[in-house]
């Protein structure tokens, strides 16, 4: 199939310089996010990895990776997507130690990103839980492939490194899909800056969530009471749970073995 893109051959002089029309207003500084998670829901999934690139002028100046324990086990059908297992993650931070680090090499940078909301809203909620300050504006690259491409082209990141020729090394790994998300949107941006400005321009997230309270100290002491009292076997950290998650566990022990009887 040929493609024809619109030319970005429009110039207009500038302190006797040809200039790129629009090339000055597009955005080319920025942090390229990726996470990986335990599932899709922010408010009860877990972060199990977090991979930027910071850009400046369209080149890579620094990078972000890191592994988050996620304090349970990683389910068989990420293990199978990402190919991340418990025991990569099970002796790494957690996110009350990983998220500020990343907080701090975004600072305050546009983040960009592959269906970037995804990634924001996990990131958001998880600053919420830990008392932490990220509000951000962003750029969506899914939302710019929709936008401008073929509507039979697969607007899925792993199709779109094929068909512009971006190495894609290690999909569904953070860091990677952080730095080809990173190609992939210079090369939106050469080929429409022109045809679709709007789309090139950052745009603020609004993300309404409520802070997860963690586990209460009653809830704890209970908790721990009920698994020593049926002798019971479990693959999650106890402080790791929030209020909800806790009265969960905490029910469903009761319903499936009773309560503590003296």
């Amino acid at each position: 199939m040929w493609v024809r893109f619109p030319s970005p051959a429009f110039f207009v002089a500038k302190n006797n310089k040809a200039v790129l029309l629009g090339y000055e207003k597009m955005i080319r500084d920025y942090v390229c996010v990726d996470i990986e998670t335990t599932g899709i829901r922010p408010k009860w999934d877990r972060i199990i990895e977090i991979g930027a690139v910071k850009v400046r002028d369209g080149e890579v100046v620094d990078t972000f990776s890191e592994l988050v324990n996620p304090g349970i086990p990683v389910p068989e059908r990420i293990t199978e997507l990402t190919g991340i297992t418990t025991e990569m993650v099970e002796d790494k931070s957690g996110i009350e130690n990983v998220l500020p680090q990343f907080i701090e090499f975004a600072g305050n940078d546009i983040i960009l990103g592959h269906n970037v909301r995804f990634d924001y809203g996990f990131l958001k909620q998880n600053a919420i839980n830990l008392n932490l300050q990220f509000d951000k504006s962003g750029l969506d690259t899914l939302k710019i492939a929709r936008k401008t491409l073929p509507k039979e082209w697969s607007k899925g990141l792993e199709y779109l490194c094929k068909v512009f020729g971006i190495e894609d090394k290690n999909h569904h790994r953070a860091y990677n899909d952080a730095e080809v998300t990173s190609k992939l949107y210079m090369i939106l941006m050469n080929k429409y800056r022109n045809e679709f400005p709007g789309l090139f321009e950052a745009e603020k997230f609004i993300y309404k969530v409520k802070k997860m309270q963690p586990i209460t100290e009653k809830q704890k002491k209970y908790l721990i009471a009920l698994i020593r009292y049926h002798n019971l076997e479990i693959d999650y950290e106890i402080d790791s749970l929030s209020k909800n998650e806790a009265s969960r566990k905490i029910d469903k022990i009761i319903a499936e073995n009773g309560k503590i009887f003296d």
